[in-house]
C-alpha cells in the first residue's frame, strides 16, 4: 500500500523498518478508504515520520504513545511554527488505529463521580429506558437542566430537596424572555420532566412540576411560511448540475420538495431503503417509525445519477455523502439546511424561514391549493395526529373568505 503513495523504494523500506513500520500499510489503507487524496496521505506519512523521530529522541517506545505524549509532540510543533491544520486529527487517528489493532492499550476512561454527572446519568437512563426518548431529545433537555442546576447551586453541593417553586419561576422569567416561543416551551417541557423524575425517585417531597409556568402559545397562531410553486422550482433548478456537488444537492432538494421529507430523514436515508423495482422509498421518520413512500420519477432519476456518477467510494450505507474527505454521511440536519439556504440565495429568494423545513411547508401549501384534502396532506407528510395538519388550512384564503362574516356597518346596514 505504501508503494501507491511513495515513489522511492528506499523510502518505503526505511519506513517499514521503523517503529511504525508494521502499522503504516494498514493505516494508509484506512485513510484511503475515507477518500483522502494522494497528497494528503503523503503529508500524513511525513507527519508520522516526524512523530517517530521525536519519540526516539525522547527515548520513548511505541507503547508510550498515549495522549500525554501526543500533546507534548503537538506542542513542540506549535512552538516551532510547524503545526498545521489537521495535524492533531492525524496523530489521534493513528493513535486510535493502533488501539483498534491491539498494539497499544486503550486508556482507562476517567471516572467522573461528581454529583452533577451522577444525576445526569440517572436522568438520562430514565428518559431513554422508561420514557423511550431519543438521544437528541435527551441532550436538548439536559442543556436547560444543567443550566438551571449550575445557576441555582453554583459550585456548592446539589441539595435538590431545597428547591422551591420560586427557584423555577425565577429561572424561567430570566431566560424565557430572551428565547423564542419554541425554545421557551421546550425549556418548560424539560423542567417539568425533570421535576416529575425527581418526585418519582424520592429526591423531592413535592412534585414541583405543577409550579412551572406555562408559556403562552395558541394553536394555529402562526401562518406556515412557504414558497410559491414557481419559487420552489427556482430553488430546485438553482443547483449547478455540471458538478458532482450540484447533482448531489439537486437530488437532496428534490426529496425535500417533492416528498416533504425532514432534513434528518434525508440524512438517515440508506442505500437499502430504495426499492428501485417497486419505486418505493423507506423513510426512517420521527418516533422510530418507518414509512413507505412512492418514488417520483424525477427524484429517482436524480438519486440514480448521483449514485452512478458522483457518490464517492466509502464503507457507509448512507445515500448522501460529504463531498470532502472523510467521506461519510452528513453529521447533522443543519448541513441540509445550509444546502437549502445556499440554493435560496442562488435563486434570489429571501424568505423568513431559510432552513430545509420551508420546502416541506411549501409542498403542503401547494397540495392544498391544488385541491388536496387535509387527510391527504397529512398522509403525505406522515402526520400521526390530524391536528398537526390543521395549520395549513390558514393558507387557504379563498376557503377562509367563504366562512368570514361581513363586517358590521353603522346602523346595521
Amino acid at each position: 500500500m505504501l508503494e501507491n503513495f511513495l515513489t522511492d523504494p528506499a523510502a518505503v523500506e526505511r519506513r517499514r523498518a521503523g517503529m511504525f513500520g508494521a502499522h503504516l500499510d494498514s493505516f494508509v489503507a484506512t485513510v484511503s478508504e475515507l477518500g483522502y487524496s494522494r497528497s494528503t496521505v503523503r503529508e500524513r506519512l511525513w507527519l508520522l515520520d516526524d512523530l517517530e523521530r521525536w519519540l526516539k529522541r525522547k527515548s520513548l517506545a511505541l507503547a508510550d504513545l498515549q495522549e500525554q505524549a501526543v500533546k507534548r509532540f503537538l506542542e513542540k510543533r506549535r512552538r516551532t511554527g510547524r503545526l498545521r491544520n489537521g495535524d492533531a486529527r492525524t496523530v489521534h487517528h493513528f493513535l486510535e488505529h493502533l488501539r483498534d489493532k491491539g498494539t497499544i492499550p486503550s486508556p482507562e476512561p476517567p471516572i467522573d463521580a461528581s454529583p452533577l454527572t451522577i444525576l445526569h446519568k440517572r436522568y438520562e437512563n430514565y428518559l431513554r429506558k422508561e420514557r423511550g426518548l431519543s438521544p437528541v431529545t435527551v441532550a436538548r433537555y439536559w442543556t436547560f437542566l444543567r443550566h438551571f442546576i449550575v445557576e441555582r447551586f453554583g459550585e456548592g453541593p446539589i441539595c435538590l430537596e431545597e428547591l422551591v417553586p420560586d427557584d423555577i419561576s425565577g429561572f424561567l422569567l430570566r431566560h424565557a424572555r430572551s428565547s423564542s416561543p419554541g425554545v421557551a416551551r421546550l425549556m418548560v417541557t424539560a423542567l417539568r420532566s425533570f421535576f416529575r423524575f425527581l418526585f418519582l425517585h424520592g429526591e423531592t417531597k413535592r412534585d414541583l412540576a405543577g409550579a412551572i409556568l406555562t408559556v403562552a402559545a395558541w394553536r394555529l397562531a402562526e401562518v406556515p411560511r412557504h414558497l410559491e410553486a414557481d419559487e420552489v422550482e427556482r430553488v430546485v433548478k438553482a443547483c449547478d448540475r455540471r458538478t458532482s456537488v450540484g447533482r448531489r444537492d439537486h437530488a437532496i432538494l428534490l426529496l425535500l420538495a417533492r416528498l416533504g421529507l425532514r432534513a434528518g430523514e434525508v440524512i438517515a436515508l440508506e442505500l437499502d431503503d430504495i426499492d428501485w423495482r417497486a419505486g418505493v422509498l423507506t423513510v426512517r421518520g420521527k418516533g422510530r417509525y418507518h414509512d413507505h413512500l412512492p418514488l417520483p420519477q424525477d427524484v429517482g432519476e436524480a438519486i440514480a445519477t448521483y449514485l452512478r456518477q458522483d457518490r464517492p467510494p466509502c464503507t457507509t450505507r448512507r445515500v448522501f455523502i460529504r463531498s470532502r474527505a472523510p467521506h461519510r454521511g452528513f453529521g447533522h440536519p443543519s448541513s441540509l439546511s445550509t444546502i437549502v439556504r445556499r440554493a435560496l440565495r442562488r435563486a434570489g429568494l429571501q424568505p423568513d424561514l431559510k432552513g430545509a423545513h420551508i420546502l416541506r411547508h411549501s409542498l403542503a401549501t401547494g397540495m392544498l391549493r391544488c385541491g388536496a384534502s387535509m387527510a391527504e396532506i397529512g398522509q403525505v407528510l406522515r402526520h400521526r395526529v390530524p391536528k398537526t395538519t390543521e395549520i395549513y388550512a390558514k393558507v387557504d384564503m379563498e376557503g377562509l373568505r367563504s366562512l368570514a362574516l361581513p363586517w358590521p356597518m353603522k346602523g346595521g346596514a
